[in-house]
């Protein structure tokens, strides 16, 4: 079950991941759930958590025994992710707790990963003969680098919220996520979406030469926007 709700003390939505006694492991509903309140969000800032004392432990195991084809449940996942990448607002991932492969994963297509002291996280999958596929091989090593990456994704290893920090997994740990949520939808809307377009783009390897003009282009926007044409000069 997939919860969407507008914060009462903020411009943000809540999405919460609301299956606790299963660790909020997702089924396929759930994942077409989680995509659409994120892509149908009109707030400048979504906060996404789990209910209960895990963040996420991935798909739904009793799901994955019984997959006709595995191939499209992966390729579910992976646009499922790709979605949370690309929405309009900034997705800020909050984990209270564990997470583990698929969650890892989901959190990673975040543009923001904060955790509380509680967090861990883990790739749990090569322990049961798998390996997360929602997209998370291609996007831990630009978060982690290559050689953390590897480590993670072949040792299975439990990272506890200080390991995930100093790794650059997270970029802060804190008691509340929702306190960074509402830090940046106090900010003005346009120039975080514009800051986050671009460090984006940058992250996926566009030139130098085309990151710099689409930089240049958004400053003059939101100058134009700010100042005005006939504030020029003063």
């Amino acid at each position: 079950m997939i919860r969407a709700e507008r914060a009462a003390d903020g411009d943000y939505r809540i999405v919460t991941l609301d299956r606790p006694a299963a660790r909020n492991a997702l089924t396929p509903a759930d994942l077409d759930a989680l995509a659409a309140a994120v892509a149908e969000a009109d707030e400048p800032v979504v906060l996404l958590r789990g209910a209960g004392s895990a963040f996420c432990a991935g798909a739904d195991l009793d799901v994955v025994a019984d997959l006709d084809d595995p191939a499209a449940f992966a390729a579910h996942g992976q646009r499922v992710a790709s979605t949370i990448e690309s929405a309009d607002p900034v997705v800020l991932a909050g984990v209270d707790g564990a997470a583990r492969g698929g969650g890892v994963e989901l959190a990673l297509a975040c543009d923001l990963r904060v955790a509380t002291p509680a967090a861990t996280f883990a790739e749990t999958g090569v322990a049961l003969g798998l390996f997360g596929a929602w997209g998370g091989t291609a996007r831990l090593p630009r978060v982690v680098g290559e050689g953390a990456a590897l480590d993670i994704a072949c040792s299975a290893r439990i990272l506890d919220a200080e390991t995930a920090l100093n790794l650059g997994l997270v970029s802060r740990v804190v008691a509340d996520p929702e306190t960074v949520a509402r830090e940046v939808a106090d900010n003005d809307h346009d120039a975080v979406a514009a800051v986050r377009r671009l460090v984006r783009a940058g992250s996926r390897g566009e030139s130098a030469e085309a990151t710099e003009r689409a930089e240049r282009e958004a400053f003059a926007r939101l100058h134009a926007e700010q100042f005005g044409d006939g504030d020029r000069g003063r």
